[in-house]
């Protein structure tokens, strides 16, 4: 998963998501002190609801604020969202593991 380096919250429901390591995959960072990024560039959460992307991947840090979360959230609304996540307790051992994360439902 290419992009801004963060440190994600775990869910212990999440479910491997490998689709989010794909070159296409539009993957939102939002990082600890807020900054939200569309792939390595700095963006206004409110910007993103011009993504033209199906499917949005937000991989936001266990510290960042929450409001913001929910700013970025609000803003793609009617995409396919999933919420990536650290993999949880219960994932099988692995070398290198797919990202895992949780599919929201955001309505228009």
């Amino acid at each position: 998963m290419a992009g801004v380096s963060v440190k994600m919250a775990v869910a212990s429901r999440a479910v491997p998501l490998p689709e989010a390591d794909a070159l296409e995959a539009k993957v939102i960072a939002i990082t600890a002190d807020g900054t939200v990024f569309d792939g390595v560039t700095s963006v206004a959460p409110e910007t993103l609801s011009r993504l033209t992307s199906g499917s949005v991947y937000v991989k936001a840090d266990a510290r960042a604020p929450f409001q913001r979360v929910l700013a970025v959230l609000e803003a793609l609304r009617g995409k396919r969202i999933a919420l990536l996540t650290a993999p949880p307790p219960k994932a099988p051992p692995a070398t290198i593991l797919p990202p895992y994360g949780i599919r929201l439902s955001v309505p228009e």
